[in-house]
């Protein structure tokens, strides 16, 4: 849904900056993996999700590569990304990798976690032509296992901060006084903007751990240690973390919400004056027409008191695998190559779609550097782009998801009075047992 939603917003605002590019194919939505109708040598069968987006990305990049490959087709599959996760394993557990199509897209979350509990199934793409240099270096390493490459990069998740303009200015401050600030100076901020003009500066969904993760990440800590091992319980960072966050609510800085819908509205009808997250929720705030020009970004906060803390993190994003019993895994990995790893005429095209790069090359582009009139006449492709590239890198390991579950379960907890430290040794609990320890 957010990709979805992002998808409308940045159509509308590289169309508003004269930006073009033409209409691709209907996608083949058949079901199975495809195989059967690839006609020639050239073609190569493709899963993935959302057909505004990602498919999309697809079907530009095969008219690139047919530039040069005139015999080249690809058989695009619709297939939702619960059902590509379904259908893998289903493949390995099985012994039918053949029943698998030659390139896949995968969550950044889930790659490094079916990567190492299937490393039959995905190719190795370390020696292959690919640059990897040339992407982020953190969204790199969500496709990364020991030090080799099993994906490529696609889309940016990296965090912004989105403010409006207008009610800062009501409290007397501006874009600037929340660029490169630590957490202290935001909620100081935070309180004073509270004070003057009601309004808390974000919100979030009560019962999820996104805020807590991308603080983490912004400080180059994760809930796993380097061996894969929850590390949560003795955790400063992860410690720090949760005090910050229960420092936004009780201050009422932060505002929760109940659901998706709620969050969204709360930035569409005025309740809180900004938010923090992915750079995809441009397209939520985008709906409100009437906003524009009204709202700036710049980078998030920083936990201070931490060496390695820096003002960019990470929320979202996917990347593309090639099966390694693909008898085209060599095309495959030249496609993928030539077109996600090398072309920035590939990605000026997909950007209308909201397909912002990692591919550093392209941050240089002038389509990047067009100012969007919504966002206070910003170049805010290009400065995303930038922001990319100081992420830190962080080891998800293989139970991430279920970490981040059992630390929603702590926030919620200690919101309603519980000690943090107790919540924390239960958190750490909780995903060792998922994990049969």
């Amino acid at each position: 849904m957010k990709k979805k939603a992002c998808a409308v917003l940045l159509a509308a605002a590289v169309a508003t900056a004269s930006l073009a590019a033409a209409c691709g194919s209907p996608a083949d939505s058949s079901a199975g993996n495809g195989k059967d109708s690839e006609g020639s040598a050239e073609s190569l069968t493709v899963w993935c999700w959302d057909p505004a987006f990602n498919l999309n990305a697809m079907q530009k990049a095969e008219e690139i590569y047919k530039k040069d490959h005139p015999e080249f087709e690809l058989n695009i599959v619709e297939t939702p990304w619960n059902d590509v996760q379904t259908k893998l394993t289903t493949a390995v557990s099985s012994g039918k990798l053949d029943s698998l199509p030659d390139i896949l897209l995968m969550q950044d979350n889930a790659f490094q976690k079916n990567v190492l509990s299937y490393p039959d199934a995905f190719l190795d793409l370390t020696g292959s032509s690919i640059d990897f240099s040339k992407f982020a270096e953190a969204k790199k390493e969500y496709s990364m296992v020991d030090g080799k490459n099993y994906g490529v990069p696609f889309d940016n998740g990296a965090v912004i901060g989105c403010y409006r303009t207008d009610i800062l200015k009501d409290a007397g401050f501006t874009i600037d006084d929340f660029t490169d600030i630590t957490w202290e100076e935001y909620i100081a901020l935070g309180k004073d903007v509270l004070a003057k003009t009601g309004k808390p500066l974000l919100s979030c969904i009560g019962s999820e751990s996104d805020v807590i993760v991308m603080i983490l990440q912004s400080a180059g800590s994760s809930l796993f240690d380097e061996a894969g091992n929850p590390y949560i319980a003795k955790n400063e960072t992860v410690k720090a973390t949760v005090e910050v966050y229960k420092e936004l609510v009780e201050s009422g800085v932060m505002v929760e919400v109940n659901d998706y819908d709620q969050y969204i509205g709360s930035m569409n009808n005025e309740t809180v004056a900004g938010t923090i997250n992915g750079c995809w929720i441009m397209s939520a705030i985008q709906t409100a027409e009437d906003q524009s020009g009204k709202w700036a970004l710049t980078n998030m906060p920083r936990l201070s008191g931490t060496d390695s803390a820096t003002n960019y993190s990470s929320n979202g994003g996917s990347s593309w695998a090639v099966c390694a019993d693909s008898s085209k895994a060599d095309l495959a990995a030249d496609f993928l190559g030539s077109t996600f790893g090398a072309s920035v005429e590939f990605w000026e095209n997909v950007l209308p779609s909201g397909a912002l790069s990692t591919y550093l090359p392209a941050a240089e582009s002038s389509k990047y550097a067009e100012p969007s009139e919504f966002f206070s006449g910003e170049p805010v492709f290009k400065k995303i782009t930038d922001y990319a590239s100081k992420i830190p890198s962080i080891h998800t390991g293989v139970y991430y998801y279920e970490a981040r579950d059992a630390v929603a379960t702590a926030i919620r907890n200690v919101i309603g009075g519980a000690d943090i430290q107790a919540e924390l040794q239960t958190a750490e609990d909780t995903v060792n047992f998922a994990m049969g320890r």
